[in-house]
């Protein structure tokens, strides 16, 4: 039973060495992404503080979600670093990553204004275009997820 599931799986999945480099690099990504976002909302807090402050449904929440995002980030990232916790890792970063995609996709349809407290390059992306970057980092991350699942079983 176990050569007809390795049968289905496409070639590249059956070599060891190539799940372990997807999974090394999907991880990494994962880890940079965050890093990237939350270093910018840390060096320039004031300026993402502010931009919280602007959206209706959440500016009362502002100074915690301003703090609370960055940390949040950062966390994630340490447990994709951490062996033992490298797949909730990847669980976490899915579910952030749907909860902001989540987050673009009611401004593009609800909001009049749409400001954008992401920082550094991910902030000149346009709103569309952020919310397929958004999509692509989530379904790399099942993706990563998927992998990491099936890594340990033996062929």
């Amino acid at each position: 039973m176990d050569s007809i599931s390795i049968k289905t799986r496409p070639p590249f999945l059956q070599r060891n060495l190539t799940k372990q480099l997807l999974i090394w690099g999907i991880k990494g990504l994962c880890i940079f992404l965050l890093c990237y976002t939350a270093n910018e909302k840390i060096a320039d807090h004031e300026r993402f503080y502010k931009g919280l402050t602007k959206i209706q449904y959440i500016k009362d929440y502002a100074l915690t979600i301003s703090w609370l995002v960055p940390i949040t980030e950062i966390a994630v990232a340490i447990a994709i670093i951490l062996p033992p916790t490298q797949k909730l890792g990847l669980y976490l970063f899915t579910i952030m990553m749907s909860i902001f995609t989540i987050y673009i996709a009611s401004m593009l349809l609800w909001a009049e204004k749409k400001p954008c407290h992401c920082g550094g390059a991910i902030e000149t992306l346009t709103w569309g275009q952020h919310l397929l970057f958004n999509i692509g980092f989530t379904l790399i991350a099942i993706f990563g997820i998927y992998l990491h699942k099936n890594h340990n079983r033996k062929p």
